[in-house]
């Protein structure tokens, strides 16, 4: 293998209560139930639109409203979103080692764009990511693999030499669909019975177990 691409949130870092405190805030703004922080784990992990969308209301979830929220989650959460989240142990030792061997490293989320580099820079420092790259205008989010197409571009890599990692179903579908090998976690945000359901070809308890599918 030449390139580990990596999910961020559920996989790099835990930043469910952040996106959860951040989701609630604007709910309330509007007078909207909020859901527990535990909900936030399938709410979150298909784009900030479709989090949106989930949330609120069935009655408010017309496109003008979505657009409003969703505007007002990403100004809120764009100031809060360093207030709870952390790095996933073992996670900073192994990307360090991953680069020691002389493997390329990239993000692939679907969290809006502007936030990856701030918060790579804020949990990873010292650590070069090759690729990363967030949900973008105009672009489909994951699991369409137009985002793995682009870091293969940008890192001269070839699908049959690349892992990708993530937590959820929409990660092993992305892997599949851009023809990459798709490595589920436990660690994160969903269950062991989503992932092998989606493809998952091999499934890790931590980080350090990626050690052996890069040889």
């Amino acid at each position: 293998m030449k390139l580990v691409v990596f999910d961020l949130d559920g996989t790099l870092i835990n930043s469910l209560e952040d996106l959860a405190d951040s989701a609630n805030w604007m709910l309330l703004q509007h007078g909207y139930p909020t859901h527990p922080v535990d909900a936030y784990r399938y709410f979150v992990g298909d784009g900030m639109r479709k989090l949106i969308e989930r949330i609120l209301p069935p009655e408010e979830r017309n496109d003008v409203r979505i657009e409003q929220c969703k505007a007002e989650f990403v100004a809120y959460y764009t100031i809060h979103m360093e207030d709870k989240t952390v790095v996933y142990p073992g996670m900073i030792e192994l990307l360090k080692e991953l680069k020691d061997r002389g493997l390329k490293i990239a993000v692939a989320t679907n969290k809006v764009h502007i936030a990856v580099a701030p918060l790579m820079a804020k949990y990873f420092p010292g650590i070069r990511f090759d690729s990363m790259i967030g949900q973008r205008e105009g672009i489909p989010v994951k699991p369409h693999p137009q985002i793995m197409y682009d870091i293969l571009k940008e890192t001269g890599c070839q699908p049959s030499e690349t892992l990708h990692v993530g937590d959820t179903a929409t990660d092993m579908q992305l892997a599949h669909s851009a023809g990459v090998t798709p490595v589920g976690v436990l660690w994160g945000y969903r269950p062991l019975e989503e992932l092998q359901e989606a493809g998952a070809k091999f499934i890790i308890e931590k980080p350090e177990e990626l050690l052996g599918l890069v040889k």
